[in-house]
């Protein structure tokens, strides 16, 4: 299956939602997404695009309910970030014949998106 998934997020919106709903964070990125985001000076800017690659994954996926943990973004020591897929999705990932998901993430001060390719 081929398919193409964008998405894009005014960094503040996700900010101020994790401030109001602490507990947000841990439903929406693996245990390994917020360590990394921790070690940033802006947290908030690095989560905000790991969501919109989620995201990105599941429309290219044409998933409609799916566990956000279960689209992990990792970064390799060298090289673009990844995305490790789990659970459900893995599974529906396996069904369609996916081999690969590729990403590409960015962000300004402002907003984030990323864009993943199904290969």
């Amino acid at each position: 299956m081929n398919g193409v998934g964008i998405d894009q997020l005014e960094i503040d919106r996700l900010e101020q939602a994790l401030a109001r709903r602490p507990r947000l964070a841990e439903r929406l990125f693996t245990a390994g997404e917020r360590a990394y985001a921790a070690q940033r000076a802006r947290p908030g800017q690095h989560l905000a695009a790991r969501f919109c690659a989620k995201e990105a994954v599941a429309k290219a996926l044409g998933l409609t309910a799916w566990d956000f943990r279960d689209v992990e973004v990792v970064r390799g020591e060298e090289g673009p970030p990844q995305v490790l897929l789990h659970g459900l999705v893995a599974a529906h990932a396996d069904a369609l014949g996916v081999a690969t998901v590729h990403i590409s993430l960015t962000h300004t001060r402002s907003d984030a998106a990323a864009i993943a390719i199904l290969g």
